[in-house]
């Protein structure tokens, strides 16, 4: 059996959370939060108009818009590090910058290789999935 058969995925639709759980979303720069997972994050969430990085009520925001793959990977390292500290909260990671910012699954997904060992961050199924393959391309 595959070690990973017991992954916990993002849902697709998230509408709740618990009191330990954050809404992971991607954002622009200026904190405009106007459409997709983002609008979710301000309507639901606590996502605070006019911050586009970080921690705000139960969401966390990584900018995506800002340009290519390697303006995004700073933010993405900073948000695994934040998950490494606050191990007692659960991270459900939205499909990031593969909506309105225009990247695909396969752009976005190696960014959160560090992240999938985490055991208190859920990623998409889509990512998850990218992430095992590559890895296992490589050994």
């Amino acid at each position: 059996m595959d070690n990973n058969d017991n992954l916990v995925y993002t849902p697709d639709n998230i509408t709740t959370l618990g009191p330990d759980e954050v809404f992971v979303f991607g954002s622009n720069l200026a904190g405009s939060h106007g459409g997709g997972a983002a609008l979710t994050a301000w309507r639901r969430f606590g996502a605070i108009q006019g911050q586009g990085v970080g921690m705000q009520g139960q969401s966390y925001a990584i900018p995506t818009m800002q340009g290519g793959v390697e303006t995004i990977k700073p933010y993405v390292d900073d948000f695994i590090n934040l998950a490494r500290e606050w191990d007692q909260t659960t991270f459900y990671v939205t499909r990031i910058g593969c909506g309105i910012a225009g990247f695909t699954d396969e752009q976005i997904a190696p960014l959160f290789d560090k992240a999938f060992d985490l055991y208190n961050v859920r990623l998409p199924r889509s990512f998850a999935d990218i992430i095992r393959r590559r890895r296992q391309e490589q050994a």
